[in-house]
């Protein structure tokens, strides 16, 4: 069995030093040299500690003051499942809601836009085909929770009342309801969740450290014909939300 890096070792010692009030939310941590020289390792060694750290919300990093240990915050609970698709509100709301947190989202959507070699392979289509692709910022008592890009085949929608998602007189409604206001009939969903680290662009929107580890979810609708009609890119903050999927069971 191989031992275990170095720095995950250190990032555990630190992590032990926190839980055991050694030091408290909003302490600066000693220098990185201090740290080395106490626990025998590099300055490098523990950088990568505390990044580890960083990304997962145990610590913050402060620009030209250190690194501090971060004040706690409860992880917002975001519920994946099929069952929560209703026609009275979307899903997020219903989160937020149980959690006692004002929900709200801002949007920006493009219509017409060249599919990109992914989202047509996942959409079967043929890329450079048109979309109507649409960017969320999730918001949970204004402080940005997910973030979602959205791409629908344009052949689908196009020419009817729901090509905007958050335009017209269906805005808003989630994909599933508005799809059935033009006949189209989704049967399922397919999603595909890996970690990974937040790029420049996500950690500025969503306020946490570059490289913070986020949950990427690919997620793709189904028409009951198996037509993909559309695909998403959600992205959710490791450290500050938990993902919970409920399966519903069939009788």
């Amino acid at each position: 069995m191989s031992e275990q890096p170095p720095y995950l070792r250190i990032a555990d010692e630190l992590r032990q030093r926190i839980a055991e009030h050694v030091w408290e939310p909003g302490d600066r941590l000693p220098s990185r040299a201090q740290i080395g020289q106490e626990c025998g390792v590099g300055e490098n060694v523990v950088r990568r500690a505390q990044e580890l750290l960083i990304s997962q919300g145990v610590l913050e990093g402060r620009a030209g003051s250190g690194t501090y240990v971060a004040e706690p915050r409860e992880r917002v609970r975001v519920v994946r499942s099929s069952a929560r698709e209703q026609p009275s509100g979307s899903p997020f709301r219903q989160d937020m809601k149980a959690l006692h947190l004002q929900s709200d989202w801002e949007s920006r959507t493009d219509a017409k836009v060249p599919a990109p070699a992914e989202i047509a392979t996942r959409l079967g289509i043929a890329e450079g085909e048109l979309c109507v692709r649409t960017t969320y910022e999730f918001l949970a008592d204004g402080k940005p929770v997910q973030l979602s890009t959205s791409w629908e085949p344009y052949a689908v929608t196009g020419g009817t009342l729901v090509v905007l998602p958050e335009g017209g007189p269906h805005a808003g409604a989630g994909v599933v309801n508005r799809m059935a206001e033009i006949g189209v009939t989704i049967s399922h969903a397919v999603e595909q969740p890996e970690p990974r680290h937040a790029t420049a662009e996500e950690a500025s929107l969503l306020g946490i450290q570059k490289a913070a580890l986020v949950t990427h979810i690919r997620r793709t609708y189904y028409s009951d014909d198996g037509r993909p009609v559309e695909t998403a890119d959600i992205v959710v903050p490791a450290a500050h939300c938990e993902i919970v999927y409920e399966i519903p069971i069939s009788r």
